[in-house]
């Protein structure tokens, strides 16, 4: 049986289908418009639970070396009538004490010159000066410890009564592997307090993420001052040791 439909009912099914798209459309984002930010945050982005968690530690880590270099601290110090005369005597005694230092093997580039001072002298509270004082030093790097002593009194002796020495500093020439030995245990010293952290709190210690360093130097261990007159004997050194500390702060991963 064939069935026909009427233009005027060919419109009102047409107009039921469209009707029924719009219904299915409203319903859809009335359940998008429902969604807070929070929840659609959630269901957009990873759970907060795939971030890395990270660890922070400090590890220190120490090496010991024997100093063998020398630095001493030394000069002149003249008093005289004129200004001219008294520069001049300090000028003699320098050149008297590089050259004795010189004869002990120390080059020129080891020697500098450190101050230079040229003061005048008054007596009495008065106004005009009735003298001048100067005073030059000189600092002189000693690579050969053994024969430092000897160098010392030897620049002491031609100095005379005008030579003032100021102090003695111990270095060493190179700290690459007493830093490398310091590095090594500073970063041991990190991971395994890492470890026992990651362990307290259930977890895997993972990779490193950075890592930043601290060094302290060796430290500078100068004498006492001393005048020509208690340098007359050769000058017993004792180098000792000296010790290079590194501090490390680094960032662990935790699985």
């Amino acid at each position: 049986m064939d069935v026909r439909f009427g233009p005027g009912a060919r419109a009102i099914i047409a107009g039921g289908a469209a009707a029924a798209v719009l219904i299915a459309a409203y319903a859809f984002g009335s359940a998008q418009a429902g969604r807070t930010p929070t929840a659609y945050a959630a269901a957009t982005t990873p759970a907060a639970s795939a971030v890395a968690a990270k660890i922070t530690v400090t590890g220190a880590g120490t090496a010991s070396g024997t100093p063998d270099q020398l630095v001493v601290q030394l000069g002149v110090q003249t008093h005289g009538t004129s200004v001219t005369s008294t520069l001049g005597q300090a000028n003699q005694a320098v050149d008297r004490i590089r050259s004795a230092l010189r004869s002990y093997g120390v080059r020129d580039k080891d020697l500098q010159t450190a101050g230079l001072s040229v003061q005048p002298s008054y007596a009495g509270g008065g106004s005009v000066p009735n003298g001048y004082d100067v005073s030059e030093a000189l600092t002189a790097r000693l690579h050969k410890l053994a024969s430092a002593g000897g160098a010392i009194s030897a620049a002491a002796r031609a100095g005379g009564d005008a030579t003032r020495i100021d102090g003695v500093s111990f270095d060493m020439g190179s700290t690459s592997a007493l830093l490398a030995s310091a590095r090594a245990a500073a970063m041991t010293d990190a991971t395994t307090k890492a470890r026992q952290y990651a362990r307290a709190a259930g977890r895997t210690l993972g990779s490193v993420v950075s890592i930043q360093e601290a060094t302290t130097p060796p430290p500078l261990v100068f004498g006492t001052s001393a005048t020509a007159g208690t340098a007359r004997a050769s000058v017993p050194i004792s180098p000792g040791t000296q010790q290079l500390s590194v501090t490390l702060t680094v960032v662990f991963t935790l699985a």
